[in-house]
């Protein structure tokens, strides 16, 4: 079935802890289906990494070990215990081990992961797509699709024909048969076809064991689901009659995307912008923690900001300032909002609440421009890439400055086609920006892009309110994105291998970090 993204699902969000969405988030995300393909009960892991991939060498510094073994452990993306996921892993006395070899694997975000308990063996293929976005490609050999959007129940049986039948023609959801070391059927419901689901197949004796798995997404999805547009010229097009401006269009797109009342969809970004504004607030503090390459440096910029030595500019300044309090709060393992990443999580917030403070608006005002922003947002993830590792820093960063710049123009009341052009001229300006992360820390060059993603968004959100020609329109500069995303280097895609993260200076602060033991065994497995 065709799914289409979701503004909370794909572009805002998750709310989070860790350095990275693409690695916490989407690890934990996956750890949580493998516990409920396991039963809850879980004694051994292996996982498995390809050495040419992403994860090879950014899996412990970017917190891919982290969300996995936090998911594995059942907890949320903002749980407080995350921090010490090394002590909990081990208090619960799950033996893992890692191993980086040949797995053939497509994708750079691909995780291989097989899972034992005295009963049971079962065998996961996973890839993070960014963002905190997954995708399950296989389960015990066969191939499957899952986004962690649906209720999935997995019925495990020899006797696939006849039950197949028995479900699809109740029509309780899209079911599918799949073969590998184990025959099972898959069936994606939503919650009131579940619960039906489950009575009609208490009743089939020759079902051997069932699983089920609940969604990780907020938003959830159905069959047949559609939504208004997918390219921002169906959107004119869908506009024409109408006259709504960005916002509007956005909450068009999400109530028809998620079956959920506008209302409901302006009080999820405001409980979104909440969380972002507490994140300025925390930051602005100061934040502390051991593991980092960066201090408070947002403290230093206030003071400096107060008493009148900086360059003018109380717009850029003050935007400035909230960025790098936000990408503080994200490095003290706080809890952030990856918008659209973890690790281009302060631009977007820090530029439109830097902004709104200034020119005194209010928050209803923040969450029109977000759902400004994470409408561009739909359209990046749909046809481009937020994953760093698929697209390099373009995909995080530039894409946070498109989305950014739409949304000053909304918070500046300017029109849908300023909106759209101020988008269009910010992702021009980031087209082939690499991810070279230093000693695998989203830190540095991570703040400097995000305060170069916001300082763009301000000026290209000025150009096009002062009517600059964008020359090519946002739908041309997306598909250049994917193009330029797929010819940069392997190694310039946030794999540690090259561009700043190999410099000498890298390297001395890369040692220095390096200091922590492994806490990891070595169970024996048998093949599925």
């Amino acid at each position: 079935m065709k799914l289409y993204p979701s503004i909370f699902n794909d572009v805002i969000g998750p709310v989070m802890r860790g350095p990275s969405s693409s690695h916490c988030a989407a690890a934990l995300r996956i750890g949580k289906i493998c516990l409920n393909i396991m039963d809850r009960d879980i004694d051994e892991v292996y996982i498995e990494f390809d050495p040419n991939g992403s994860l090879a060498t950014t899996h412990s510094g970017q917190g891919s070990d982290m969300g996995l073994f936090g998911g594995l452990l059942g907890w949320e993306a903002d749980d407080e215990r995350l921090k010490d996921y090394k002590h909990h892993i081990e208090a619960s006395g799950i033996k893992i081990k890692i191993d980086i070899h040949d797995i053939a694997a497509k994708h750079p975000n691909t995780y291989k992961i097989t899972l034992k308990n005295n009963t049971a063996t079962h065998q996961v293929i996973a890839i993070s797509t960014g963002g905190g976005m997954i995708e399950i490609i296989e389960i015990d050999q066969a191939t499957v699709s899952m986004y962690g959007d649906f209720y999935v129940t997995l019925l495990y049986t020899q006797e696939t024909s006849a039950i197949y039948n028995t479900i699809h023609n109740l029509n309780l959801g899209e079911v599918n048969v799949h073969y590998g070391c184990q025959h099972f059927i898959s069936v994606h419901s939503n919650k009131a076809q579940q619960a039906e689901l489950r009575q009609v197949i208490s009743t089939l004796n020759e079902i051997q064991s069932i699983k089920t798995i609940a969604p990780v997404l907020p938003i959830t999805s159905r069959q047949n689901l559609s939504v208004p547009f997918i390219t921002v010229e169906e959107m004119l097009i869908y506009n024409a009659d109408k006259d709504l401006k960005l916002w509007e269009l956005a909450l068009d797109y999400e109530s028809i995307r998620g079956q959920i009342k506008p209302q409901d969809v302006l009080d999820k970004m405001g409980n979104i912008v909440e969380v972002m504004c507490n994140a300025v607030a925390m930051g602005l503090q100061g934040t502390k923690y051991k593991d980092r390459i960066l201090g408070p440096q947002s403290l230093t910029f206030k003071k400096k900001f107060e008493n009148g030595n900086l360059v003018p500019g109380d717009v850029l300044n003050t935007c400035t300032m909230y960025t790098s309090a936000i990408m503080e709060v994200k490095s003290a393992m706080g809890v952030i909002v990856a918008a659209p990443t973890a690790g281009s999580c302060g631009a977007i917030p820090g530029t439109l609440i830097g902004t709104a403070d200034v020119l005194h608006l209010t928050k209803d005002d923040i969450v029109k421009a977000m759902l400004a922003a994470g409408l561009i947002g739909i359209f990046i993830t749909e046809h481009a890439t937020f994953s760093a590792e698929v697209g390099g820093c373009m995909g995080e960063c530039g894409s946070a400055s498109g989305m950014a710049a739409a949304g000053l123009v909304v918070l500046k009341n300017g029109s849908l086609l300023q909106a759209l052009a101020a988008a269009s001229i910010a992702l021009q300006s980031s087209l082939g920006l690499i991810c070279d992360t230093v000693a695998d820390r989203v830190e540095a060059p991570c703040l400097n892009r995000n305060v170069m993603a916001s300082s763009t968004a301000i000026s290209s959100a000025n150009m096009a309110l002062s009517d600059y020609d964008q020359v090519i329109p946002l739908d041309e500069v997306i598909e250049t994105m994917k193009r330029v995303g797929d010819a940069i280097h392997h190694n310039l895609r946030c794999t540690g291998l090259g561009g700043l993260a190999i410099t000498k200076t890298a390297k001395t602060i890369e040692a220095k970090l390096a200091g922590y033991k492994s806490i990891l065994n070595t169970p024996s497995f048998k093949n599925c």
